[in-house]
């Protein structure tokens, strides 16, 4: 993986910040900055961040055997790249989404890659995710992973309920969350999210724990866990920084500051684990539960 962001690096290293590159861009293009910087952000999803969680996919759907005949559904499916891995498989998958740059790019991805079965289907948000006339799912992942920031897992709760509605009985819905700090290198550039202009720091819900709780809040039965090293290799400073703010964990610190101010605080962060090439190389563990519909 590494290697493949290190080639890349021509690719990523032309932008000095988020704020500078991505708004003389807008301004050159002659678009409103929020508009583009959307969908740079959604880019910089696709092309830097999501492959890190890669790891993370492969080891659940070799455990549950995903293949033909298994039926996804990817809650917070980004920009596809999950889906596309399931759909290689040959699976038949529904992705959902509330971002509408990734959801394109996604749509993309699915269309040019030859690999997604006929009945490939994206949805914007959970507003009529069901449809009678489909078969129910058999399998729903919710690989955004949850303890990374206080209350990211409010957008779960209710779009489990909105999957489990159109899933089968018995079906396995596949939760994620950050593992232990002590395990997760990116736990201390985490904190750069959590720390407002007043300079306090606000505490992350436990990752531990709130797989368990979400789940059995969506009336979901635990039937197993694993953890996954999804390391997150980049291929300079700058790459990383787009990668870790395009994830949305630091939009909050965003709005207490600014763009430029969050994108030092997280490049200072990530000094320990420079290494003398330039690249950034960040080892961290994720869990997994899965449970299954009533």
């Amino acid at each position: 993986m590494a290697s493949t962001l290190v080639r890349n690096r021509h690719r990523t290293a032309s932008a000095s910040s988020p704020r500078t590159a991505q708004t003389d861009q807008a301004a050159s293009a002659g678009h409103d900055a929020p508009d583009v910087l959307a969908e740079a952000r959604a880019r910089d999803w696709a092309e830097i961040q999501e492959r890190m969680l890669v790891p993370l996919y492969e080891a659940v759907y070799a455990r549950l055997e995903v293949g033909a005949g298994s039926r996804l559904l990817g809650l917070g499916c980004g920009s596809g790249l999950a889906l596309l891995i399931a759909a290689a498989r040959g699976a038949s998958v529904t992705g959902a989404d509330d971002d509408p740059g990734r959801l394109a790019l996604a749509r993309e991805r699915l269309t040019a890659s030859g690999t997604a079965p006929v009945d490939a289907r994206l949805v914007s948000g959970t507003e009529g995710l069901h449809d009678a006339r489909r078969p129910a799912w058999n399998l729903v992942t919710a690989f955004q992973p949850i303890g990374g920031g206080a209350g990211d897992a409010r957008w779960l709760e209710p779009a489990l309920r909105a999957a489990v509605a159109g899933a089968e009985r018995g079906a396995a819905v596949v939760l994620t969350g950050w593992g232990p700090p002590e395990r997760c290198a990116t736990s201390g550039v985490l904190r750069v999210a959590h720390k407002g202009r007043s300079g306090r720091r606000s505490v992350p819900e436990s990752p531990r724990d709130g797989l368990e709780d979400v789940a059995a809040r969506a009336g979901l039965r635990p039937d197993g866990s694993g953890r996954v090293a999804c390391p997150f290799g980049y291929a300079d400073a700058d790459s990383a920084v787009r990668g870790l703010m395009s994830t949305g964990l630091y939009d909050a610190a965003v709005r207490d500051s600014d763009t430029g101010q969050v994108a030092k605080e997280i490049t200072e962060a990530l000094h320990p684990y420079r290494r003398p090439d330039g690249t950034v190389w960040m080892p961290n563990v994720f869990r997994y539960l899965i449970a299954r519909t009533p």
